[in-house]
């Protein structure tokens, strides 16, 4: 039990915290938000939130209303996104001449929309009676705000707050059973749940020293209890070589050298497949390997025929597009599956187009340049697609920042039995962008219960078993083939997969109702209470 005196150190930082205002209470909720990012890979701390989400509490319980914690939410989300989607900047400095201006309005620009989200997470939660009921509000609203967050405006679901886990198998497990967003809603009231040691209640306090650490052992036994009955089987006769040729991205994007970095794919596969010793089954190529349309290059096609495995295929990044002179004119990111003889026998486009980067909204919205060198934008596909490819069991077609979407990697009615996520991270260059994004398909795969392969064009390519664990990896700017097997798949799909959110939206919706009820009682109690000293 905690003892009288440090009860009272604990409500003394509290009561500090509540009664700062103005610029020194948003100074402190923005370096709050840039702490809490530590948990957020490649750091991977969690103990941050546990750290940063109490002492936000506290401000919003010192706030003098809604308006106000609002302000304070939206100060800690600003400094949460910046550190967390910092990368973003790097993409701009590829061709600094054209772009670099746009630095300020892509980071803080960003981050200020994205912190709308904590803004009204943290404003609702002050409308609730301090304690109990203002943590499961928050926890309640934060989830809501991120669930909207993968929505609005074709979405950007990038680090919700349960990816702090995707470097603890153990804790990721959950995900298997409600998602990224349950296991988002647990982390926000577990890690905000000590904010109650600096109240007047000693059941709060009891609450927080037994039940919250009984939680979290709970979360982890439960984990390590399903992968210590993972098996690590595998699919028989196929062998993969996932290509990592780690183009910079100022090459990558040079017309000129698009031969060049084709070339480049083609001898890193032809000496794997000269290799002796196992043979490679199906040989990958990241997204956006092939630059020029195959469907008008016939030198490609037969230039690229002796990257393609005997008896095996190619699958490969390539762009894709109309003849020139067509009317309109478009262009699709895709994904090509080529045969022995250099022939298309399947084709995934492209869906989730990413703002600003493969697509202008609105036409062109205040002139905004694109990043990518496609003059018109791209072309969106028409969604999930489940391709079947001899030789392999089917799999489900995810081009870079499709891999970032929670209930939304797979074609209805068609399950796949593995996920292959094409990307090209090299925008980003060796920051936290590329673990960010590995850390949304190791999420994917426990959510789903499927495995991911991952060729990326810089990093980090790898192979994900369905239970979230890294089979073989190839690091962050490293040149190289990576060979592996590829993990078989559960013959039950999890419950995340089969029933998407809706348990995690009818937990927000059960517990807002509670909420509301409360606040309700709550505001007729005081009402009540006005009128009787008034009739005095």
């Amino acid at each position: 039990m905690r003892s009288p005196d440090r009860t009272a150190r604990f409500a003394a930082v509290a009561g500090g915290l509540g009664r700062q205002r103005g610029g020194s209470a948003w100074a402190i909720s923005f370096v709050l938000g840039l702490s809490a990012a530590a948990a957020l890979p490649p750091l991977s701390q969690p103990l941050a939130v546990f750290v940063a989400f109490p002492l936000l509490v506290w401000q919003i319980d010192g706030s003098p209303g809604w308006r106000a914690a609002a302000g304070l939410g939206w100060w800690f989300g600003l400094g949460h996104f910046l550190a967390g989607t910092f990368w973003i900047s790097n993409a701009l400095l590829v061709e600094p001449e054209r772009f670099a201006w746009l630095i300020p309005l892509a980071t803080l620009g960003l981050s200020s929309l994205l912190a709308v989200y904590p803004a009204a997470a943290c404003g609702f939660a002050r409308l609730l009676r301090p304690g109990l009921a203002r943590i499961a509000g928050l926890a309640c609203a934060w989830t809501a705000m991120e669930m909207l967050r993968g929505a609005i405006l074709t979405g950007f679901p990038w680090n919700p707050i349960g990816s702090i886990w995707s470097d603890f198998p153990a804790m990721l497990q959950s995900a298997a059973l409600f998602g990224v967003f349950g296991l988002g809603f647990c982390t926000v009231a577990l890690a905000a749940a000590p904010a109650l040691l600096a109240g007047p209640s000693h059941r709060a306090r009891w609450s927080v020293l037994a039940v919250m650490p009984l939680v979290l052992a709970a979360a982890w036994i439960g984990g390590a209890l399903r992968l210590s009955g993972a098996g690590e089987e595998i699919v028989p006769g196929v062998r993969l070589a996932l290509v990592q040729p780690a183009i910079v991205q100022r090459d990558k994007v040079e017309g000129r050298l698009r031969l060049r970095n084709f070339i480049r794919h083609l001898d890193m596969s032809r000496a794997r497949l000269a290799r002796p010793g196992v043979a490679a089954t199906h040989v990958v190529w990241p997204e956006t390997a092939i630059q020029i349309p195959v469907a008008h290059a016939p030198a490609i096609v037969e230039r690229l025929i002796p990257a393609v495995p005997a008896g095996g295929y190619l699958i490969a990044g390539a762009v894709r597009a109309t003849p020139p002179d067509a009317r309109p004119f478009r262009v699709w990111n895709s994904l090509q599956v080529f045969d022995p003889g250099g022939r298309v026998a399947a084709v995934y486009d492209k869906a989730h187009l990413v703002p600003f980067g493969e697509y202008v909204p609105l036409g062109g919205l205040a002139g905004l340049a694109r990043i990518v060198g496609v003059g018109p934008g791209f072309t969106p596909g028409p969604g999930p697609r489940t391709l079947a490819v001899p030789g392999l069991p089917p799999f489900g077609s995810l081009i870079c920042y499709e891999a970032i979407f929670p209930g939304a990697v797979v074609e209805p009615g068609r399950r796949p039995a593995w996920l292959l996520n094409l990307t090209n991270d090299g925008w980003f260059g060796e920051s936290s962008g590329p673990y960010q994004h590995f850390a949304a398909a190791r999420l994917r795969a426990v959510e789903e219960g499927l495995p991911v392969v991952r060729a990326a064009n810089s990093g980090i390519s790898g192979v994900i078993d369905a239970h979230g664990r890294v089979r073989a990896r190839l690091g962050l700017g490293r040149r190289g083939v990576l060979d592996a097997e590829l993990p078989a798949a559960p013959v039950r799909p999890t419950l995340f997969a089969r029933v998407g959110n809706a348990p995690v939206a009818l937990l927000l919706l059960a517990t807002g109702a509670l909420l509301g009820i409360r606040f309700r009682t709550r505001r007729r109690g005081v009402d009540g209470a006005g009128q009787s000293l008034s009739k005095r």
